[in-house]
C-alpha cells in the first residue's frame, strides 16, 4: 500500500474535525439545520486554513441523508460517494488551470440539469482570483441568479484581485491563521495516534514554522519524520531538517550588533552558512526575534503574546535591555528590506552581510535612522561625562586617578579595584586648585563594600539612563561613595535635583532595579555636596594596601 501524506490522511472530514475556524463552522452548521443554505460562497484566507475542506464537508453536508447537528454522516450513500469522487452532485475546479471563457459556459449549461441524486449541485471553484475578466464576466449571471440546486463555493488567497460585482453577490467568509496552540495540540493528537516519538519543544517549532497554516505544519512534521524515522524527534533534529537556527544564536548575533562588533556578527553567519542553515529562513526568523524584542519594549506584559518557552523569554528580557524601540525599529526595517531582496537575490550571503555592517556601523549611513542613532550615542556619552565631578576630571587629567572607566591597568586589575572613579565624603572642605591638584587619599574597604562600590560605579550610567523620566534628569550629575555594608552614598551637586532626588520614591525605585537587574540588595542615601568639595579619594581593598606597605594606609571608620 502506498504512503498517504499526513495532511491528506488526517484532512478533516466532519465540522468537528476543523481546527480554528469555530465561527464559521458554527455559522454554516446553522445554516444546515435552519435550512437557509444560501446559493453563493466566498472563503478566503491564507494557505492551509481549512477552506477547501470545508468546502467539501459542506458539500456532503448539504446532500446528506442523515445529518447530525448540521455535519455530514460520512455513512449515507451520499456522503460515500462524494468522499470517493464517484459523485456527479460535487464539482470541484482548479482556476489556475481553467480559467477561460469557455470552462465558464461548460459550468453554465452544466447547471441547467438537476442533479440524478441529492438535493444540491455544489461547484467548488479553488483559486477563484486566477480567472481572467472575461470568465468572472461569463460566471456573474449565472452566479448571481443559479438555479435553486446549486451552490457556488469560491475559495482564494487573494480576495483583493476578485472583481467587487462577484464580491456583492458572495456571502464573504475570512478564515484567520489558526493559531500557534491550536496547532500545537492537533500535532499532539496525530503523533501520538501515528506512534510517533517527538519532544514537545520540536512541535512547537514547527507549529511556530507553520506561521498560521496546518496544512503546512503537517507537511513540516512529516518531513521532519521521513528523515528521522524511527527515533525519537528532537528540536535540534527539527532544525537541522528544516535549515532553521536556534534563539541562542539570535541572541548572539543580537549582542555582537549592539556592540558594534562587525567580526563577531559576521564569524556567527560564517558558523551558520557552515552548518548549511537557509539565509532566508534566518532572515525571518530574526525578524521575528526582533519584534519579540520590540514587544518587550514597549508593552507592560508581553509575556502572553511571545510564542516562545519560560526560558527564552528570559534571555530575551536580558536581550531587550540593551537597546532601545527606535533602534529595534531600524534593526526591523533593515531586515524587512533584506528578506524582500533575498526573494531574487543570487548572492545571497553577501546582502546578508552587508545588513550586517549596516546595523553595526550605522555611521556608514546618511539616513534619518542612522543619525539618530549616532546623536542618541552621543548624548550617552555626554551623560557619562557629564556624571563626573569636576574633581574627577581634572585628576585624571593629572594622572592620579589611572585609568578611565571600563578600561585595565597594566597589570589587568579592573578599574575601581585601584582607582577612585567616583568621589567620596571625607567630611572636609578642600579648597579647588586647578593649577595645584591636592595627591589622591587612599582609603581602604572591606572586600564586599569594595564589589558593590564598584559594580554601581561601573554601571551607574547604564542605570540613570534605565530610570528615565524625572528621576534620571535628577541623578545625572552625581557620584557614588561607599556607606557601609550594602549601603551606598550618592552625592548631589545640585540643591535642586538634590530636593526631588532624595524622595522616596526615586531611590526606591533605583533600588528595585538594582536588585531586579544584579541581584543585589543595596541600600542608597543621598547627600548634597558641600561647597568646595574635592573628590580624589582612591579606594582600594585592605590587602592591596597591606602588599603596598610603603604607602600610607588610612583606614576608614565602619
Amino acid at each position: 500500500m502506498s504512503y498517504t501524506a499526513l495532511y491528506r490522511k488526517w484532512r478533516p472530514i466532519s465540522f468537528e474535525d476543523v481546527k480554528g475556524q469555530d465561527p464559521i463552522v458554527q455559522t454554516l452548521k446553522n445554516q444546515i439545520t435552519s435550512e437557509r443554505v444560501g446559493h453563493a460562497y466566498l472563503f478566503c484566507g491564507t494557505r492551509g486554513t481549512g477552506k477547501t475542506s470545508i468546502a467539501k464537508i459542506f458539500a456532503r453536508a448539504v446532500n446528506c441523508q442523515n445529518p447530525v447537528d448540521g455535519s455530514p454522516c460520512n455513512e449515507c450513500p451520499s456522503c460515500k460517494a462524494i468522499l470517493e469522487g464517484s459523485s456527479m452532485n460535487v464539482v470541484e475546479i482548479d482556476a489556475a488551470s481553467n480559467n477561460g471563457v469557455e470552462n465558464i459556459r461548460d459550468i453554465r449549461e452544466q447547471v441547467q440539469y438537476p442533479p440524478t441524486d441529492g438535493r444540491y449541485r455544489v461547484y467548488i471553484i479553488d483559486e477563484v482570483h486566477m480567472l481572467s475578466i472575461g470568465a468572472f464576466n461569463a460566471l456573474l449571471k449565472t452566479l448571481e441568479e443559479p438555479p435553486s440546486y446549486v451552490i457556488f463555493i469560491l475559495a482564494t488567497t487573494e480576495v483583493h484581485k476578485i472583481p467587487i460585482t462577484i464580491l456583492s453577490r458572495c456571502q464573504r467568509y475570512d478564515f484567520k491563521r489558526i493559531s500557534l496552540e491550536t496547532i500545537a495540540d492537533r500535532l499532539r493528537e496525530l503523533t501520538q495516534a501515528e506512534h510517533i516519538q517527538v519532544e514537545d519543544k520540536a512541535l512547537l517549532y514547527v507549529a511556530k514554522a507553520a506561521d498560521g497554516s496546518l496544512r503546512d505544519a503537517l507537511s513540516l512534521l512529516d518531513q521532519c519524520v521521513a528523515f528521522h524515522f524511527g527515533t525519537l524527534l528532537t528540536y535540534d533534529n527539527v532544525l537541522e531538517v528544516l535549515g532553521a537556527v536556534d534563539s541562542g544564536i539570535f541572541s548572539q548575533m543580537f549582542g555582537a550588533v549592539v556592540r558594534g562588533d562587525t567580526r563577531q556578527a559576521i564569524l556567527t553567519l560564517e558558523e551558520l552558512v557552515v552548518q548549511g542553515r537557509e539565509l532566508g529562513q534566518f532572515v525571518t526568523d530574526f525578524i521575528w526575534y526582533l519584534r519579540n524584542l520590540l514587544l518587550l519594549k514597549s508593552t507592560d506584559d508581553a509575556e502572553g503574546l511571545l510564542d516562545m518557552s519560560t526560558e527564552n523569554q528570559k534571555q530575551l528580557q536580558e536581550d531587550a535591555e540593551l537597546v532601545d524601540s527606535n533602534t529595534l525599529m531600524r534593526y526591523i526595517r533593515i531586515f524587512s528590506d533584506l528578506s524582500n531582496q533575498l526573494r531574487y537575490a543570487s548572492q545571497k550571503r553577501v546582502l546578508v552581510e552587508v545588513a550586517m555592517i549596516r546595523l553595526t556601523k550605522p555611521a556608514m549611513e546618511e539616513n534619518l535612522d542612522s543619525v539618530l542613532e549616532r546623536l542618541k550615542f552621543l548624548e550617552e556619552q555626554v551623560e557619562d561625562l557629564e556624571a563626573r565631578p569636576a574633581g574627577f576630571a581634572a585628576a585624571q587629567t593629572a594622572g592620579t586617578l589611572g585609568p578611565a572607566a571600563g578600561e585595565m591597568p597594566g597589570d589587568g586589575t579592573p578599574e575601581g579595584s585601584r582607582t577612585g572613579a567616583r568621589p567620596q565624603n571625607t567630611g572636609e572642605h578642600v579648597p579647588a586648585s586647578p593649577s595645584a591638584p591636592q595627591p589622591p587619599k587612599q582609603v581602604a574597604l572591606p572586600k564586599a563594600q569594595m564589589e558593590d562600590l564598584n559594580l554601581i560605579r561601573n554601571e551607574w550610567g547604564k542605570l540613570v539612563r534605565a530610570l528615565g523620566g524625572g528621576a534620571r534628569a535628577y541623578l545625572r550629575d552625581t557620584v557614588v561613595e561607599p556607606s557601609g555594608d550594602s549601603c551606598l552614598t550618592i552625592v548631589f551637586m545640585d540643591s535642586m535635583n538634590y530636593d526631588m532626588g532624595k524622595r522616596p520614591t526615586v531611590i526606591g525605585q533605583l533600588e528595585s532595579m538594582v536588585q531586579e537587574k544584579y541581584g543585589r540588595s543595596i541600600y542608597f542615601k543621598t547627600r548634597l555636596a558641600a561647597r568646595g568639595e574635592s573628590f580624589n579619594t582612591i579606594y582600594v581593598t585592605q590587602e592591596e594596601l597591606e602588599e603596598k606597605i610603603h604607602m600610607d594606609i588610612t583606614y576608614e571608620e565602619e
